[in-house]
């Protein structure tokens, strides 16, 4: 295990326009007048450029950064965009290196979601290719490298965005989720990472063709208080008439909890003793908070990982087939082993898709069973603390990458597949003191519930950021 002594940290706070400011202080900090919009742009700029040496966070930069459009909860607030997400006029390369990407000529509709809360975009942050791995890296390129320890992975897909807003150089950053992809960089970086229920933002066109939509947009941010205000922000632009409103969630609430906990994955993969400890030291505070906490089972059909696997070598199969829609030139073999492998193994198994779409939809049931009862699922977000650089690389053969991606990723795929929204929150960590996050989950459209205990859990003991190392 890496020591305090051993492992280089990177972040970029200082006395400038950001100072220690959540994107909610920023904000409220321009409205004020005591700094502006064009000072906070800029001085961010300068922390990108500060961290970006050794984090590799940046994919393309927006030259100059694009002001939001002046109103809005986080008008002013400097940001990212995912480099999977349209942004007009910068082009979206997927991480791949299958294909020359193009500027986009459109926004995207979640992009247009995003804008409306005023933010100012600097650029756009890299993911692994197509977000298909927990891990941001590349073959021949610089992987993506966690400020609390730059030989540890950043976590993916949004692991670009992870990186700098726990390095400070942003407050908050665009992030989406098809398996794990907000929490998974959130747990690895310290952050708060909420993924949102099905149909709670502006769904993708692409999302809307697939015969089961597991991908949801966000943010990533160091504050509860973010995690909210963007959520009543995303509302204010479009809502969905079939979930509950939420509006702009300010702090925890009175309302005594009934809260079951696993340590486990539902599919058998164990925890770590790291791990375990975080969720098992969190069920003590909220037992001390007051709130009810059981020991619960999440009962899952036992060939829900296959199952899952499948449907995500589906997706591969899919964009090989499609990815003349991305770039004229692109090349299904120029994609990287992990993209392969998945495709190779939905090849193996394509006669499997009705069944496995019947039982990854029939999935719900045994998961909203298992919540009779019970307010919230507390767990962890992944079966083991970050891993080094090289541990996930995409140039790790196939057969060994994907029982490492599985043996660390079995926690938060059941969220995508059943739509439930689910958060990440930094609150525990290692005995080197490396973030460990963990995790709730919650009915569809609960997405209050799970912010007014998380507006709790910060209250009770501000989150660590990598700066107090």
């Amino acid at each position: 295990m890496t020591t305090f002594e051993e492992r280089t940290t990177v972040h970029a706070f200082r006395d400038d326009a950001l100072g220690d400011h959540d994107a909610v202080g920023l904000a409220a900090a321009i409205r004020r007048g005591q700094v502006s919009a064009a000072e906070a742009a800029r001085d961010a700029a300068e922390r990108v450029r500060t961290v970006e040496e050794r984090l590799h966070a940046v994919q393309v930069y927006a030259e100059p950064p694009v002001p939001g459009p002046g109103t809005g909860l986080f008008a002013g607030v400097p940001s990212f965009v995912k480099d999977n997400t349209d942004y007009r006029g910068l082009p979206t390369g997927h991480g791949s290196a299958a294909f020359t990407p193009r500027p986009a000529r459109r926004h995207a509709a979640f992009t247009r979601q995003f804008l409306s809360s005023g933010v100012t975009v600097l650029g756009k942050t890299r993911l692994p290719e197509f977000g298909f791995s927990p891990s941001t890296e590349y073959e021949g390129a610089e992987p993506v490298r966690n400020p609390w320890d730059t030989g540890r992975s950043a976590g993916g897909s949004s692991g670009g965005s992870a990186a700098l807003v726990a390095a400070g150089a942003v407050p908050i950053a665009h992030a989406n989720d098809g398996g794990g992809s907000i929490r998974i960089p959130a747990a690895c970086c310290g952050l708060v990472g909420l993924k949102p229920s099905r149909g709670r933002v502006v769904p993708s066109a692409q999302s809307r063709r697939l015969p089961l939509d597991i991908v949801s947009d966000g943010i990533v941010s160091r504050s509860v208080r973010d995690s909210a205000a963007f959520l009543a922000a995303a509302e204010t632009h479009w809502r969905n008439p079939e979930l509950p409103p939420l509006g702009l969630v300010e702090g925890p609430s009175d309302r005594r909890l009934r809260v079951g906990f696993l340590l486990d994955s539902p599919t058998g993969v164990p925890s770590d003793d790291a791990t375990r400890a975080a969720v098992t030291e969190t069920a003590a505070r909220l037992e001390r908070l007051g709130h009810a906490v059981e020991p619960v089972e999440i009962p899952v059909d036992p060939r829900f990982t296959d199952d899952f696997l499948t449907y995500w070598g589906f997706l591969s199969f899919l964009l090989g087939a499609t990815g003349r829609t991305l770039g004229a030139d692109f090349d299904r073999r120029r994609m990287d082993a992990l993209s392969q492998g998945l495709r190779a193994t939905y090849l193996e198994n394509w006669r499997r898709t009705p069944g496995v779409l019947r039982r990854l939809r029939r999935a719900r049931e045994a998961y909203a069973a298992a919540f009779r009862g019970l307010d919230l699922v507390l767990s962890p977000v992944l079966a083991h603390t970050t891993p080094r650089i090289g541990h996930l690389g995409p140039d790790v053969p196939y057969p060994a990458l994907i029982e490492r991606i599985l043996a660390y990723v079995a926690f938060t795929p059941i969220d995508n597949v059943v739509g439930t929204p689910s958060i990440s929150l930094p609150l525990g960590a290692t005995e080197d003191g490396l973030p460990v996050g963990v995790m709730f989950a919650g009915r569809p459209g609960s997405e209050r519930t799970l912010l007014e205990v998380a507006f709790a859990l910060e209250a009770d003991r501000p989150f660590r950021r990598v700066q107090d190392v």
